[in-house]
C-alpha cells in the first residue's frame, strides 16, 4: 500500500459530504487500508460550512491533518472551495460542484457573491469542476449531487483497484440505489471528459 493520503470534503450543511465521506471510508477498508474520519459540522444545520477529512493508508493514527496537507478536495459548492483552498497540497486536485448557494448575507444584499471562485483555484490546483447540481436535478433528485461529484473524484484517488461502483451500491440506502449508481457514473464521465 501507498503512503498516507488525505481527502478533505467540504461543503454547505445538508449537501452530503458526510455520505461521501463514508462511501470512500467503506471503499479503503474493504480494499485493505487503515481509515480514519472525522466531521466538523459548525452551524451546517443553518447552512453554514460543514467539513471532512479522510486519511487511509497502511497504518493511519488519527483523521486531522493540517493546512497544506490534502491530496484531494470535493467542495459541495463554489465558494467553499476557494474558503479551504489553504488545506490543498501544491499538487492537490480539487474537485468542484460549479453552483453557487447564497448565504442569508448574499441574498439580502448586503454581501455579494464573489465571482470567479473556480477559475481562482484553477490558476493554482489541478481543478475538475462539474455542474453536479444540475446533473442531479437531470436525474430528477438534487439530493444526488455528491454522489455526482464522488465519482467526479473517485479517479483522482488513484486507487483502481476498487470497484467504485459497486461501493457506492453498498452504502446508499437500497431505495435510492438505481438513482446514485447513475449519479456516479455521470460524474465520472463528467470529470473523464474535463480532463480531456
Amino acid at each position: 500500500m501507498k503512503a498516507t493520503k488525505r481527502a478533505l470534503l467540504v461543503g454547505v450543511g445538508g449537501q452530503g459530504a458526510i455520505l461521501i465521506s463514508k462511501i470512500m471510508s467503506n471503499g479503503f477498508m474493504k480494499a485493505g487500508y487503515d481509515v480514519k474520519q472525522s466531521e466538523v459540522h459548525g452551524m451546517a444545520q443553518r447552512g453554514g460550512s460543514v467539513s471532512t477529512q479522510v486519511r487511509w493508508g497502511k497504518k493511519v493514527y488519527g483523521p486531522v491533518f493540517g493546512k497544506g496537507e490534502a491530496d484531494i478536495m470535493v467542495a459541495l459548492e463554489r465558494m467553499e472551495a476557494v474558503r479551504y483552498a489553504e488545506f490543498l497540497k501544491p499538487d492537490g486536485v480539487a474537485v468542484i460542484n460549479d453552483y453557487a448557494i447564497k448565504s442569508t448575507t448574499i441574498a439580502s444584499g448586503a454581501e455579494t457573491y464573489p465571482e470567479g471562485c473556480v477559475e481562482a483555484m484553477a490558476k493554482v490546483f489541478r481543478t475538475i469542476a462539474v455542474p453536479a447540481s444540475d446533473m442531479a436535478l437531470g436525474l430528477g433528485n438534487p439530493k444526488c449531487m455528491n454522489v455526482v461529484l464522488f465519482g467526479a473524484m473517485c479517479d483522482a484517488l488513484g486507487c483502481p483497484d476498487i470497484d467504485w461502483e459497486q461501493i457506492v451500491a453498498e452504502t446508499v440506502p437500497a431505495k435510492v440505489k438505481e438513482l446514485n449508481l447513475q449519479a456516479f457514473r455521470m460524474g465520472r464521465e463528467a470529470a473523464r471528459k474535463s480532463a480531456e
